[in-house]
């Protein structure tokens, strides 16, 4: 062996290594070598070699709107396509309709089995207790409510708190502090309008008087238990849902407010014409306070302080069975609440804006 040729180095222990594959995978300076079937970093996706992509997949529960959507954005959460609110819509109208016509059959049956049907065989009532044919009535308004939450929550895909508030929830300690101002201001108004028609159509003229403190109390028991449900669940339906179902299309709140309170004055029934405008006019301004603070807190208390006390007074004296809505209101309860109307949702909107009550979703 020539000493002047320079010779390859090499060691007697281990054979020389082959050359590299050029199938192998790209691998990064220094990186330490990795176990058979572990993926290799790369490709054109950031995805391993031995794997296939993974896809994302679009969630599962229900999805909020934006953070800083108002009250009737909140059915815009993506979800259901430009079309949705249509099966959202009629889904729920539906099962409003049938609920309440379920209830009224269950009615119908108990009159029956317990021979408690009204005497007069034209009579509109399904017991000829009223106490016993208010529960009818009250429970097949306020079985509107667990239908909406369902409706905005499995087939709106958002969640059903959203229908109380932008929150998401019903905001308790607001509630109160609204009840605080509408019941006050309720007794005054209904105490003027009951001074103002006195002369003309007495409270109580039209009923049988005072049924008795037994009865009396019952009547009590039943419309603080159920009042409350059933003066919410007409908020839920047209302050509420409806107002977010038309609002995932609408540009501006006032669309949803208007077909919602139109809806509302005519869910009444036509009685007077004063009566129609007086629920239309306050439906508008409630609708506008819904939107303002955020949530339906501020109307539910102004709908069961009203309703509490009109059945409250038709209880004592005696008026239970009349058939009787707001659609039939005198034109003083109308100049009434030109009133009293702006006078609660003006006030209640001043006390949210210095509490900082949410208008918007967070």
């Amino acid at each position: 062996m020539n000493p002047d040729v320079p010779q390859p180095p090499h060691s007697s222990s281990s054979p020389p290594s082959p050359p590299p594959s050029p199938w192998a995978p790209p691998s990064s300076a220094g990186e330490p070598p990795r176990p058979p079937g572990q993926a290799w970093p790369g490709g054109q996706s950031g995805q391993g070699w031995d794997r296939p992509p993974e896809w994302s997949r679009p969630p599962t529960g229900p999805v909020r709107a934006p953070s800083g959507s108002r009250y009737d954005e909140q059915g815009r959460n993506g979800h259901g396509g430009r079309f949705g609110w249509i099966g959202e819509l009629s889904a729920v109208v539906g099962l409003v309709l049938l609920a309440v016509v379920v209830v009224g059959i269950v009615g119908v049956v108990l009159a029956e089995l317990l021979d408690a049907t009204p005497a007069d065989p034209d009579s509109d009532l399904f017991f000829e207790d009223p106490v016993a044919d208010l529960v009818v009535q009250l429970l097949g308004i306020a079985i509107a409510i667990p239908i909406v939450l369902w409706g905005a929550r499995v087939i709106g895909r958002r969640p059903a708190g959203t229908v109380s508030s932008v929150v998401g929830r019903l905001r308790w300690g607001w509630l109160g502090r609204c009840a605080a101002v509408g019941f006050p201001l309720m007794v005054v108004q209904i105490g003027v309008l009951i001074a103002w028609t006195w002369n003309d159509e007495p409270v109580g003229e039209s009923g049988t008087g005072f049924p008795g403190w037994p009865v009396f109390l019952l009547s009590l028991a039943v419309i603080l238990a159920l009042v409350p449900f059933q003066a919410a669940a007409e908020e839920y339906v047209f302050r509420g849902w409806l107002v977010q179902v038309v609002g995932r299309v609408a540009r501006t709140p006032w669309p949803a407010v208007v077909v919602a309170s139109l809806l509302f004055a005519l869910a009444h029934g036509f009685g007077e014409l004063s009566g129609f405008l007086l629920l239309l006019y306050s439906a508008l301004w409630w609708g506008w306070l819904v939107i303002r603070t955020g949530g339906l807190e501020a109307v539910i208390v102004m709908h069961v302080a009203n309703n509490l006390l009109a059945f409250g007074l038709a209880a004592g004296f005696g008026e239970l069975a009349s058939t009787e809505t707001a659609a039939d209101a005198p034109w003083q309860a109308m100049v009434a609440e030109l009133v009293f109307a702006p006078l609660y949702c003006l006030t209640v909107a001043r006390i949210a804006g210095r509490r900082g009550i949410e208008r918007v979703s967070p």
